[in-house]
This record gives C-alpha cells, sequence and structure tokens, in this order.
C-alpha cells in the first residue's frame, strides 16, 4: 500500500494526474466565414432560385407556397436576436440548411463548405430545427383522431383498398444510425448493424397517423408496437375507434373497426394479420391478398419518406436523442407536404433501404380468430371483387 501511495505522490508531483489544459478556440469567426455577413451568398442565391419553381422543388423538396408556409410557422421559433458582436444566420438560412440536411443525408462538415457556416455551428442549427418543425407541425399534422376522423380514414381505406372497417396499416422500420457509447448490443439489430425502430400507422394517402421512434434496434415490432403510446391506448380502449358497425353490401354482419398488419404482429379483433403457412385454402389465400392491399399503404407511405429524406438512406452519425429529432422532422414534413403539394410521381414508393423488423408475433386472441375469419368469408361473399380470383 505504501509503494502505491508512493507512485501516486510521485505522478502527482510530476503533473500526471492533472486535468489536461482546455483547448483554447483559435478564432471566434474563421477567416474562411468572415465575410459571409457581407456578401449575401445565400440571399442571392436563394432569390434567384424562387424564379425556377422547378428547381426550387428540387432543391427543397417542396413547393414555393410550402417552403413561405413552413417559414412563417416556425419563423419566430428560429429567429435569433441581433446583437453589437454580429448579425445572426437568418431563419431562411437555417431552414435551408435543416432541410437540405433531410434531403441529401450529407455529412455535416459539407455543409460547413456549402454555407460558410462551423460544424458545431451547423450540428446546432439542425437539431434545433427539427425539434422546432416537430413541436410546432405535429399538433396539425400528426393530430390524435377523434371518432368523426376515424370513420373518414376507413371511408378512404375502402373507397382505395377495397377493405372495410379499416382505420390504417401498421409497420415498423429500422433506421440505421452509429453505435452511442456504452450502449452494448440494444442498437445491434438481426440485420447486423445499429439503428432505431420507427414505428408508424399510416392512412389510405400514405399520411402518417401515428409514428413512434427511438425503441432500440434488437426490439421485434409488435414488442415495440406494445410498449408505445398508441399500442397501449389501442389495447386498453382509449383511441376512441366508433362501434362495430356492418360490412358494406350487408345488414347483419356487424364487424369492429380494425387495423392491418404483417405476420409479425399478434393477431387481436382489433388488429389483424394474414393466415400463416403453406397450403392455404382459397378463402384464406383471397384474405391474405385482399390484406396485403391494405397494408401496402404503409410500405409505400415508408417508401416515399425516405425516397424525399435521404438522409433516412445513411447512417444517421449523431447521438439517439438527435436521431429520433431528425426522424420525427421528416415524418411530419412529410405530412405536411403531401397535404399541400399532392403526390409527385417521380417518387419511388417502393425503393428504399428501411428494412422490416423481426418477426416474434405470436400472440394470438381469440376473438381475433373470429374477426379474421369472418373478414375472410365476406371477401369470399357480398365483398368479393372480381380481380381478386387472379390472384389463386
Amino acid at each position: 500500500m505504501s509503494s502505491l501511495l508512493e507512485i501516486i505522490c510521485a505522478a502527482e508531483a510530476a503533473g500526471e494526474l492533472q486535468e489536461p489544459a482546455q483547448k483554447h478556440r483559435r478564432y471566434w469567426v474563421h477567416p474562411l466565414h468572415r465575410s459571409k455577413e457581407y456578401d449575401m451568398k445565400f440571399q442571392i442565391f436563394y432569390d434567384n432560385l424562387k424564379k425556377y419553381p422547378d428547381k426550387f422543388f428540387d432543391y427543397y423538396r417542396m413547393s414555393i407556397q410550402s417552403f413561405e408556409e413552413l417559414l412563417e410557422k416556425v419563423r419566430l421559433n428560429i429567429t435569433k436576436q441581433i446583437t453589437h458582436l454580429r448579425n445572426p444566420i437568418s431563419p431562411e438560412e437555417r431552414l435551408t440548411v435543416t432541410l437540405r440536411y433531410l434531403a441529401t443525408g450529407t455529412h455535416f462538415a459539407a455543409l460547413h463548405f456549402d454555407f460558410r457556416i462551423g460544424k458545431s455551428t451547423i450540428n446546432g442549427i439542425v437539431r434545433e430545427t427539427c425539434q422546432v418543425l416537430w413541436s410546432v407541425l405535429q399538433p396539425t399534422e400528426i393530430p390524435k383522431p377523434n371518432k368523426e376522423k376515424w370513420i373518414d380514414i376507413s371511408k378512404t381505406f375502402y373507397s382505395k383498398t377495397n377493405f372495410p372497417n379499416c382505420l390504417g396499416a401498421i409497420d415498423g422500420k429500422h433506421i440505421r444510425c452509429k453505435n452511442p457509447e456504452n450502449s452494448g448490443s440494444l442498437f445491434f439489430n438481426y440485420k447486423k448493424y445499429f439503428s432505431i425502430v420507427l414505428m408508424a400507422v399510416v392512412d389510405a394517402n400514405l399520411n402518417f397517423i401515428y409514428i413512434d421512434v427511438g425503441a432500440y434496434g434488437h426490439e421485434a415490432d409488435s414488442s415495440v408496437f406494445r410498449q408505445s403510446a398508441f399500442g397501449k391506448m389501442l389495447y386498453s380502449q382509449q383511441l376512441q375507434i366508433p362501434d362495430p358497425v356492418a360490412l358494406p353490401l350487408t345488414e347483419n354482419n356487424i364487424q369492429p373497426y380494425v387495423f392491418v398488419a404483417d405476420e409479425a404482429f399478434g393477431l387481436h379483433a382489433i388488429l389483424l394479420r394474414p393466415f400463416p403457412g403453406r397450403g392455404l385454402n382459397n378463402t384464406r389465400r383471397v384474405f391474405n391478398y385482399r390484406l396485403s392491399r391494405a397494408r401496402r399503404t404503409v410500405e409505400c407511405a415508408f417508401g416515399v419518406l425516405a425516397n424525399k429524406w435521404r438522409v433516412l438512406h445513411t447512417t444517421i452519425l449523431v447521438e439517439p436523442d438527435f436521431c429520433d429529432d431528425i426522424v420525427k422532422a421528416c415524418c411530419v414534413l412529410h405530412n405536411f407536404i403531401r397535404k399541400r403539394d399532392g403526390y409527385n410521381y417521380d417518387e419511388e414508393t417502393d425503393v428504399h433501404n428501411l428494412d422490416n423488423l423481426t418477426s416474434r408475433g405470436r400472440n394470438i386472441n381469440r376473438s381475433g380468430i373470429d374477426v379474421r375469419d369472418n373478414f375472410a368469408d365476406y371477401f369470399m361473399a357480398d365483398g368479393s371483387v372480381p380481380f381478386q380470383y387472379g390472384m389463386l
């Protein structure tokens, strides 16, 4: 013990145990960026780009009208105070930096040279703006539906997918991220990379009804959904779901409103999944086909999301909390733009690199079996459509 104390004392005397001196900033503003405030390079580019709507849409991923509306919604939250030291970065440029990062997924270092803004400043701008986008837009773009809204969603599903009483399609995807320190294998998924989970409920117009972001990558669809706020409200009947009604073209076939999902989820009276296995009879094969037509809306929504906001095609090299903010901003912007600019047919809805979650949905509810069988029989009788038999 005495020898150890002697070693510690000697090391302290030599200055080995002292904390390293704090690194001083070499520049307050790098010389490369000093002329930025006076040359108006961004403002000139921004004004010129607005003269060409098609180029503006390619750059910002939205129309000029949508961008200006978005800017006015968030302007107060991203405007900084002018000081005697220097003028702040304008709200237009802050929003532009964030949208370019989301649209391209490029590194902060690349944006540093494009906008002549320091890397740490860009990091702060993107994080703050993503948080503002979610807090400002979420109440109007992804609101909690009431009974009337659920009924409207169901009618749209029936008109577009021929699946009655459907309130939404549910699925989850892996979003690549870097491995946080001291996290072990929590974020390591079955595809052998690190990720967080995006769980979503989508309507027939490919808009998000609900999202949950941030679950560990190693978790499965069913467990993430059960532990999410939406899943807990769904199973505890707190979502204001309308009462069961008769299926179209019938009078006495009363069935509940349901959500559709893939085989990774547990079967429930209000959550239907396909019949499993091979060698299915025609009734079950038709049901699986009809359910897949409704469920593919969530796959298409993920495709549109990832191809518009290509940061989701990359490994997001920030800490998990920041990554959550980025994904939520992408989702709320997805709804904001679709409701104003409509559908862009250049979008590749089925092409994305977001991987599905593992299939562990083994929970089966007896009432769920009855509801699924009733829907299957309905699709072979009053609810049949001519084209379904071509899938047999």
